[in-house]
């Protein structure tokens, strides 16, 4: 994956990650983090590995989408 294409990447899902429920930034970090969840969701971000980030960013998104729906906007 291009290098900009990868920050644009990790810059979205930390911006994303901040507009989710604590639980559900728990649960991200369960996911992309389990040997150290001290660490901050920005932390996380940054040491995934670049296959993963289409994914997460994919399960962000449906995050916020029900998110939003649950919240009736």
């Amino acid at each position: 994956m291009n290098n900009a294409i990868q920050e644009f990447a990790r810059t979205q899902l930390k911006e994303m990650l901040g507009k989710c429920t604590e639980a559900q930034q728990i649960l991200f970090k369960r996911m992309y983090s389990h040997n150290n969840l001290s660490l901050d969701i920005g932390e996380v971000v940054d040491n995934m590995p670049e296959e993963k980030l289409d994914w997460a960013m994919q399960q962000c998104q449906r995050t916020l989408k029900n998110n939003a729906e649950s919240e009736g906007l």
